[in-house]
């Protein structure tokens, strides 16, 4: 049996990916995906200890807690880990109008950091409407 895949102890593979993990984040009511973010050691243990969402900000190089300037907290329901141990998932509870720093045409702040997707066949990019109407369902 490989522990590492179908043990319980937690040997998160930071090293893979220079000391960073890749963390998904996902509303924990309806199972939207709002962003994607990296953490290190400290950024997890800081979420794990203050139940709101910490990352690794690559373009700044420093920890930084979602929502502590604009109050778009993320307060985590639970994290999950992928098989090998080098990727999280976080359930989250929105707490505020959403999580992107883009804003809709009206101004408002983006629910989810995914609001376009690719046509294939233009390869072009489509706003999706419906993302950011039901932004506060």
């Amino acid at each position: 049996m490989n522990l590492l895949e179908e043990g319980t102890e937690l040997d998160l593979q930071f090293e893979k990916r220079n000391g960073l993990l890749p963390v998904v984040v996902q509303e924990q009511q309806g199972g939207q995906v709002l962003m994607i973010g990296y953490a290190n050691q400290e950024a997890l243990q800081r979420s794990m200890k203050t139940r709101y969402a910490t990352f690794w900000s690559t373009s700044r190089q420093e920890l930084w807690t979602k929502g502590e300037t604009s109050g778009d907290r993320l307060r985590i329901a639970s994290i999950w880990v992928d098989c090998d141990q080098d990727a999280l998932l976080y359930q989250v509870q929105l707490e505020g109008n959403g999580v992107c720093h883009a804003k809709t045409h009206e101004g408002i702040t983006r629910k989810a950091c995914f609001y376009r997707r690719i046509n294939i066949d233009s390869q072009s990019l489509v706003f999706d409407d419906l993302l950011d109407t039901k932004q506060n369902d």
